[in-house]
């Protein structure tokens, strides 16, 4: 799979987070790590990429200052 789209909260300590849009072109997929690599992760299927980018929108939320990376 390829990173479609990845926005970071801007933090580089534990209260990093990271979330992923991902397609291999047919699938898609939406991850949501906490804590940088070494940190937990959640990762949900979607049918396709409208649902992935409106599930990414909900689980990046309003705390924190994300950047598009």
């Amino acid at each position: 799979m390829r990173v479609d789209s990845h926005w970071w909260n801007g933090d580089v300590r534990l209260a990093r987070r990271d979330v992923y849009v991902r397609t291999d072109g047919e699938a898609w997929e939406v991850e949501a790590q906490m804590g940088g690599p070494e940190g937990k992760s959640k990762v949900q299927q979607c049918p396709g990429r409208a649902s992935a980018m409106i599930l990414a929108d909900a689980w990046r939320g309003p705390r924190w200052q994300w950047r598009k990376l």
